[in-house]
């Protein structure tokens, strides 16, 4: 109280001025209509910048959530596009529950430019994610989880050289190996593509669904540059990552519901 009394001392001239000033503008805008129109539209430019502040402002803090509505309803997408090209009658298979779960994440870590690539994303055990789930993002093939915390879990990216991946060529159906040997991160390689097999630049490579950890015809790449074997042996290709990891941030966990009952068979034929 004493600091605003000494305050109210100390300024009361510039105070007195400023209180006179407003009223003789509110006195002159309404003595003249001209001047009143004036004021009010200058009144109305100031009220509809704050308006217009105020509005972006809250359009900018609601993207975050809208973007986490936006995953969700992609990972449902997911879902039932899968569904739809895993059962012959889509119809009937919407009363079916589905194979394989999307859960949306977010990379928060994230290289490509080592000879070993990993990326950590905000999902852990309490949000249901497990070793061995597959990662995908929106264009395509992203990595595996090896790693698990109660919030975050680790994946090792394609851009690894133990990242290894069943494939199918979208356009023969013939199956091949993916794999990463360093350099750029846009480029990788298939691999024991059969010698009577045409490969073409622009073919699609794809998922060949020969593993529990993603469906299958989820896309890999496009092919870049067929390699015919010098000696006779298996051919192979450069491809273009469908996805691009270096702006590798919104992803989705895939979760195969089946996978611990397909295990269980394949361990059981493996010990016969």
């Amino acid at each position: 109280m004493k600091t605003l009394i000494r305050f109210l001392q100390k300024h009361h001239f510039v105070l007195l001025f400023i209180s006179l000033e407003i009223v003789s503008i509110l006195l002159l805008s309404r003595s003249h209509s001209y001047h009143r129109a004036v004021l009010t539209h200058a009144t109305n430019n100031i009220t509809g910048k704050l308006y217009e502040w105020n509005n972006t402002m809250g359009s900018y803090l609601s993207l975050h959530k809208q973007n986490q509505m936006l995953q969700q309803q992609n990972a449902v997408l997911l879902e039932e596009l899968n569904q739809y090209k895993t059962n012959s009658d889509y119809f009937d298979s919407m009363n079916q529950p589905a194979i394989f779960e999307f859960i949306p994440a977010r990379v928060i870590s994230n290289t490509v430019h080592l000879r070993n690539n990993y990326f950590i994303i905000n999902k852990g055990v309490s949000d249901g994610i497990r070793q061995d789930m597959g990662v995908i993002s929106p264009e395509g093939i992203a990595g595996i989880i090896i790693g698990t915390s109660a919030h975050y879990s680790t994946a090792l990216s394609l851009l690894h050289r133990y990242a290894s991946l069943s494939v199918r060529l979208q356009n023969s159906g013939q199956l091949a190996n993916l794999k990463w040997e360093g350099g750029s991160y846009t480029q990788g390689e298939i691999v024991d593509i059969p010698t009577h097999v045409q490969v073409n630049k622009g073919d699609t490579i794809v998922t060949s669904g020969h593993s529990f950890v993603f469906p299958e015809g989820m896309p890999v790449g496009i092919v870049e540059e067929f390699i015919p074997s010098t000696h006779g042996g298996l051919n192979s290709a450069y491809i273009r990552f469908s996805t691009d990891f270096n702006s590798l941030r919104q992803v989705y966990i895939i979760k195969n519901t089946h996978k611990e009952e397909l295990d269980t068979i394949e361990n059981t034929m493996i010990h016969e």
